[in-house]
């Protein structure tokens, strides 16, 4: 009984803990007050919670607030010199690591380009260790001084860490298995498209949103939808790029036809370029260069721009699909394509969704490109270890 009690108890103090820390952590300066009515946690308790975490140095004061007619009240806000996460991207056409500070402030970055369609996993499991150990030596951080390290797959992790990643050619591979002993950090393993999902509503175009449908757009087609609560963000992914958005249209590579993937993924978009009649050969070596030559192409009449209306065309089908089942406030499109092609393409994709969206749907949701910049699967996979230091895990 006794040790249930302690428990009970430890239980207790680690969920007050969660609560007042998530909320400076998601929602920025804060006093003992605005903590109090924001957790509904006691004035003594909520003392004593912040007196814990500015001993531990996860918490500072940040100044006075005025006060109408009382005392000034101190705010408190989360420190970002308490320590550094590494975030890592597995892609199809890159292995990207970040380094972050906790508040996911970016510090290095490293980028290895990756072309070979079915990489080695402990090739990859090399890059990652590789370029942990360059950002950590940029930033002059001592890489076991990590809070963790948080890797994103395009794929399912399972309990074991072992990863399904059929755009990789991956089935059942001990990735875990293979960072852990290069690692000395906390390690964690999730879906790319689950922890950007995350990371926009902490940190980016979701911030404010009730439930956000977050698109990952790359050589594969991914999405999660997360939903904002007062404790903080649940993500769950979808299969949206294996949607049929043509009946019997384009081969996707899962063995299906007139998938979504097909049509807005990398490879399709380059694809469809090249069957067009009198196109040009696009420059560049690799995906990512090849369609950043296609983008730059299209700021005139002609193939590359035939290709961006073609694609904006069925993206805006994918999205008028997933709002008019799930009825979200906001679709953010993020991963690379989009921030290669979503400038261009985001009045034509925005004007789609509403053709083929009902009228009150449509209307209360917003298409917005994401805003965490080139390293936003990386820094997704950051929020990993982040959420472990906020929750205690």
């Amino acid at each position: 009984m006794t040790r249930d009690v302690g428990r009970t108890t430890r239980d207790l103090r680690r969920h007050n803990r969660t609560s007042v820390l998530t909320r400076l952590y998601l929602h920025g300066p804060a006093s003992r007050y605005d903590l109090m009515r924001a957790t509904g946690l006691s004035s003594a308790t909520v003392s004593n919670v912040v007196t814990d975490l500015v001993a531990d140095g996860l918490v500072a004061e940040a100044g006075l607030l005025d006060s109408d007619g009382g005392r000034p009240r101190t705010l408190l806000e989360v420190r970002p010199g308490y320590g550094q996460v590494a975030g890592v991207d597995i892609g199809e056409t890159h292995v990207q690591v970040g380094l972050f500070d906790w508040t996911l402030d970016t510090l290095a970055t490293a980028t290895y380009p990756m072309d070979t369609g079915r990489p080695d996993p402990a090739v990859l499991a090399g890059l990652v260790t590789a370029g942990i150990e360059e950002v950590t030596a940029k930033a002059g951080v001592d890489t076991g001084t990590l809070l963790g390290v948080g890797v994103g797959v395009p794929g399912a992790v399972l309990p074991d860490g072992s990863v399904h990643a059929p755009t990789l050619g991956w089935s059942d591979v001990p990735f875990d298995a293979l960072l852990r002993p290069h690692i000395a950090a906390p390690l964690h393993l999730d879906n790319c498209a689950r922890t950007l999902g995350q990371a926009e509503m902490w940190r980016g175009a979701g911030r404010g949103a009730e439930r956000a449908i977050v698109a990952l757009l790359a050589v594969g087609v991914g999405a999660a939808v997360a939903t904002g609560s007062p404790g903080g963000v649940t993500s769950t992914t979808s299969e949206w790029g294996h949607t049929v958005v043509e009946a019997g249209g384009a081969a996707c590579r899962c063995g299906s036809h007139g998938c979504l993937e097909a049509y807005v993924g990398a490879d399709a978009i380059l694809g469809h370029y090249g069957r067009v009649p009198g196109a040009p050969e696009l420059p560049g070596v690799g995906t990512e260069a090849r369609v950043a030559a296609l983008v730059a192409a299209a700021s005139r009449p002609g193939p590359a721009a035939d290709t961006v209306r073609w694609t904006a065309e069925y993206l805006g089908i994918g999205i008028a699909n997933l709002i008019n089942l799930l009825s979200p406030d906001r679709v953010i499109l993020s991963g690379w394509v989009s921030g290669a092609m979503g400038p261009t393409m985001l009045p034509a994709v925005r004007d789609a969704m509403r053709r083929h969206t009902l009228d009150y749907l449509a209307a209360g949701t917003a298409v917005e490109l994401g805003r965490l910049g080139p390293e936003a699967v990386a820094l997704g996979a950051a929020t990993l270890p982040v959420h472990g230091v906020l929750t205690g895990g």
